[in-house]
């Protein structure tokens, strides 16, 4: 028998002068309408897909069940348990204040950064789900309504021998081609041959050259049938990084992701600001406090949260009206199920900013057997009129890639 971790003590979690449950804020006026509905239980299951993607199902006493999903990883299902017994009781529109509400309530466990804020957005975004349903509107209406009918995609691109210039312009043009997409993303740390010190975060300039040869042999190949991003991954240091995307400066880059480590804004800023290549930032930011400063300090050109991971739905959506501020588009950095993508999708909807959101399953066969809908068609996301997030999962598929020693959750 495991840990149950709805029993675990913490003095924070049961004492909080900010308790905002629907008890302690007095929220119990009747709603009408059919919205009068309490949340029962919250449960997870993991599904082994090119990333251990965390589903998460809120089930409710009127039989109507929501279905979002945590960025992949350790802990979150543990978390997710943890939480659960905040949420029963409660009304699932009450979709902002529960958020906050597990917030305060997790505040000693760390719920400003890391995979607690993680968990939470699995929740926030089962939320959505959820009383789309109850409701009867498609997720983005909650959002405040949108501003376009589908949503472009950036694949994510990987090839046998990712440092060969050629094998990556190779699969570039064949992403164009075959499969219909018109944005593209390509990883630069790879190995070149010319390391001495994998630790130091030094390029080298052999080393430069050649992430200079592959940016110029896949924008070559695909000229201007499609935008190409190149990912970093937050490996250089400062200098390397700005003598990279100088050299990168002649060539026709959509954007560099991530060219340094994410903790120091100073320097991301410095990079930012010395290049006319555009630099993008955002995927282990958490939070809107946590991207406040890249966008005040303009620090990226391009800000890139990733939506199961940096708070949820409404959290992207404040992020985005913060980057909006600064006229900073939004990229949504996304390695998630059918679940969470469509779910950045409706948030690709309803903001202004909306650049793209990322797809990076493409070479895993089974990635859209795991809903009962189609999602991607020719490189976009065609937002669904459906209630909720318009996706429902295949169960048999769930079952069929849970990870070992999981439990399938219910279906109802």
């Amino acid at each position: 028998m495991g840990v149950d971790y709805t029993q675990l003590h913490d003095p924070n979690a049961e004492y909080t002068m900010r308790d905002l449950s629907a008890e302690t804020m007095n929220v119990t006026r009747e709603r009408g309408g059919g919205r009068d509905v309490e949340i029962t239980d919250v449960q997870t299951t993991m599904v082994d897909g090119n990333f251990p993607w965390t589903l998460v199902r809120i089930y409710t006493d009127a039989g109507i069940v929501g279905t979002g999903e945590a960025y992949w990883g350790a802990g979150a299902p543990e978390l997710i348990e943890r939480m659960a017994p905040f949420l029963r009781g409660e009304n699932p529109l009450d979709i902002d204040r529960l958020t906050e509400h597990l917030v305060q309530k997790m505040s000693g466990e760390g719920s400003i950064g890391g995979v607690t804020v993680t968990a939470i957005s699995g929740i926030e975004v089962a939320l959505h789900d959820l009383a789309g349903k109850i409701l009867e509107v498609p997720a983005y209406q909650l959002l405040g309504g949108k501003y376009r009918d589908e949503v472009r995609v950036y694949c994510d691109c990987h090839t046998e021998d990712e440092a060969d210039p050629i094998a990556c312009a190779d699969e570039a043009e064949r992403v164009v081609d075959e499969l219909g997409y018109d944005a593209l993303k390509f990883d630069l740390d790879v190995p070149s041959g010319h390391e001495k010190d994998r630790a130091n975060r030094h390029l080298r300039a052999p080393e430069i050259e050649h992430k200079a040869s592959i940016v110029e042999a896949i924008t070559e190949r695909v000229g201007s049938r499609a935008d190409v991003a190149f990912d970093c991954h937050w490996t250089f240091s400062g200098g390397s990084a700005k003598r990279l995307a100088k050299r990168l400066e002649e060539y026709d880059v959509w954007w560099l992701e991530d060219p340094v480590p994410p903790e120091n804004h100073d320097v991301q800023r410095e990079v930012t600001q010395s290049t006319t290549t555009p630099i993008t930032v955002g995927e282990n930011v958490y939070r809107k406090h946590g991207q406040r400063r890249l966008l005040e300090e303009q620090a990226v050109d391009i800000i890139a949260p990733d939506m199961p991971k940096v708070g949820g739905m409404r959290e992207t959506r404040k992020i985005a009206d913060l980057a909006d501020m600064y006229y900073v588009p939004v990229a949504m950095h996304n390695v998630a199920s059918p679940v969470a993508t469509m779910a950045s999708a409706h948030v690709g909807a309803a903001i202004s900013n909306s650049l793209a959101v990322e797809y990076h399953s493409y070479e895993l066969g089974w990635w859209e057997d795991l809903v009962e809908d189609d999602v991607i068609e020719d490189g976009y996301i065609e937002i669904p009129e459906q209630p909720g997030l318009g996706v429902t999962l295949d169960m048999d598929a769930v079952e069929e890639h849970m990870i070992d020693g999981e439990e399938l959750f219910d279906e109802e």
